[in-house]
This record gives C-alpha cells, structure tokens and sequence, in this order.
C-alpha cells in the first residue's frame, strides 16, 4: 500500500516551492523557516498515517487490497490523530500568513502564490482526502467483519 503517486508528487512539489522561499534573504526566508518547521512533521504524518490508504483506490472500484488490516489500522489511528492534524493546520496557515505578508511586501509573487497553494491543499485534504482515507478504512474493517 502506497501513497498514491499524484499526492506524493504534489507534497514534492509543495516542499520544492518552500526551499526556494527559504533561500530568500531577510523577512521571506525566515517567515519559509517557520512554515517549514511545522509543515516538515506534518507531511511526514500525512504520509504515514492519512494518504496510504488512498493506494487502494481504482477507477473500477474494483481490486484486491492488500494487508486490509494495515489499512484498518491506519484508518483507526488517522481518526485518533485527526485533531492534532487539523490543530496542525491551523498553526501551518499562521506562519503561512506570514510568509504570505512578507513575500507581497517584497514583490515575491511566487512566494505568494505558494502560500495561497498550501493553504488550499490543506483545505482539501480537510473535505476530500482525510475524509476519504477514514472512509476507506471503515468500509475495509466493515468487509473484514462480515466476511470472518
């Protein structure tokens, strides 16, 4: 079970835009620090605990999973830590702000770009793919139940 290559790809891309706002001088770059430092655990999180079970998906609808109870598992420990995730979110979006501020203050417009992106990729893993993942998760430990 993999995190799907599309988030992989995107959270690469994500992270490629903040180094280069970290390499700024002054404002911008420490305002890209500090998103750094609360984005860097989360990602890592997200990666373990909230986009695996999104590997399972298909077009059909139809396929094997493989390992259900890993994807149970996750699932159960995704809802556990979902309030710290989304309290993550929210102090994420802060130092985006900031960053935000500080790079429309120096005309770095990519800068501001970047945050305005971040901030809509946390909006939808809120409404689409955390909701998604514990989908998933219930529907897998429902089929486990009723097949044993």
């Amino acid at each position: 079970m993999e995190v799907p290559s599309s988030l992989r790809k995107e959270h690469e891309e994500l992270l490629s835009m903040l180094e280069r706002a970290m390499a700024e001088p002054g404002e911008v770059g420490e305002a890209a620090k500090a998103v750094s430092e609360k984005l860097m655990p989360h990602f890592h999180k997200e990666e373990e605990l909230a986009l695996p079970q999104l590997g399972c998906l298909t077009l059909s609808g139809e396929g094997r999973v493989e390992n259900p109870e890993r994807v149970v598992e996750l699932s159960e420990r995704l809802k556990e830590e979902l309030p710290i995730m989304l309290e993550e979110h929210v102090q994420i979006a802060i130092a985006l702000e900031s960053l935000r501020a500080a790079a429309e203050s120096a005309g770095k417009g990519d800068h501001v770009r970047f945050a305005d992106m971040l901030l809509l990729h946390a909006q939808m893993e809120e409404e689409v793919l955390y909701p998604a993942s514990l989908l998933i998760g219930a529907y897998i430990r429902q089929r486990l139940t009723t097949r044993g």
